[in-house]
């Protein structure tokens, strides 16, 4: 048996050049490489407190006691909510240092019973009795700190400045479609049957076959923290510890209400300071 050994001339072969994530430059105008800079994280704790819209000092904290009708020395007359600031004193300070913003804890009211050890210890410390509301507002610097034992009263605001007022608004409960987004619902004939206050259709067919986040749909209504801007202080009194201010409060009557000066009007960032500041 003869074995026939085929053999065949090949071309050489050019050498592989195997780079891993380079470009291959074609052009020798071309720039070989470059640096780029390290990317600057925007998501700190020191870069958000620059950012933030910040006071110069802190707020108060008050009871909503209701609502009562306002007359002007011309006759006009609108609605008002007079707020009662009761026992409001300084508790703790927050620094940079320590706890990495600049805050002020303010307590409101006094509990007696079913105390914690943190709540004892807090109002040993700052010399006061404990405190039934204790809340934290935020300041820009360490300049808006206020010393630990010092009441906040009434007058702290004066009469004819805007006020942010924030609170938790109202429970409604597990509300349709109608009341919780005003949804006009359904036709009252032509074939609508026990679907007046539905909400209609809430996806597409095949595509994409499911309802999208963020739906308007029934569900849970109110008990969330709401904010009025810029509502103005009609009246205050610092011995009868008596805030009236100019238009609606968000929650009940009893309800614990956070009163600070007007963000839009008198809040300013660090930030922006600086910017200022070098022009």
């Amino acid at each position: 048996m003869i074995r026939k050994t085929l053999t065949t001339h090949l071309a050489p072969l050019r050498p592989l050049v195997i780079a891993r994530n380079v470009a291959q430059i074609t052009s020798i105008h071309s720039v070989p490489s470059m640096k780029t800079k390290v990317p600057t994280k925007q998501h700190s704790l020191e870069l958000s407190n620059l950012r933030k819209q910040l006071l110069d000092r802190p707020g108060l904290l008050g009871i909503k006691r209701g609502m009562i009708t306002w007359y002007t020395e011309d006759g006009n007359q609108f609605a008002a909510t007079v707020l009662e600031v009761d026992s409001c004193e300084v508790m703790a300070n927050k620094t940079k240092e320590t706890d990495g913003y600049t805050a002020v804890m303010v307590g409101s009211g006094t509990k007696l019973k079913n105390l914690t050890p943190d709540q004892l210890r807090l109002a040993q410390q700052a010399g006061v009795s404990p405190k039934r509301s204790i809340r934290e507002f935020r300041v820009r610097d360490e300049s808006g700190l206020i010393p630990v034992g010092t009441e906040l009263r009434a007058d702290y605001f004066a009469v004819g400045q805007l006020v942010d007022v924030s609170g938790v608004s109202k429970g409604k409960g597990f509300a349709g479609v109608i009341k919780r987004h005003g949804f006009a619902g359904l036709q009252a004939s032509h074939g609508v049957s026990k679907a007046h206050r539905s909400a209609g259709s809430t996806g597409a067919t095949q595509d994409p076959g499911r309802v999208l986040p963020g739906k308007k749909m029934a569900g849970h209504m109110g008990a969330v923290n709401r904010t009025v801007f810029n509502n103005e202080v009609l009246h205050a009194d610092g011995d009868a510890g008596i805030l009236v201010v100019k238009g609606v409060v968000p929650g009940p009557n009893k309800s614990v209400i956070k009163i600070r000066d007007a963000k839009k009007l008198y809040g300013r960032s660090l930030l922006s300071m600086k910017n200022v500041n070098r022009t």
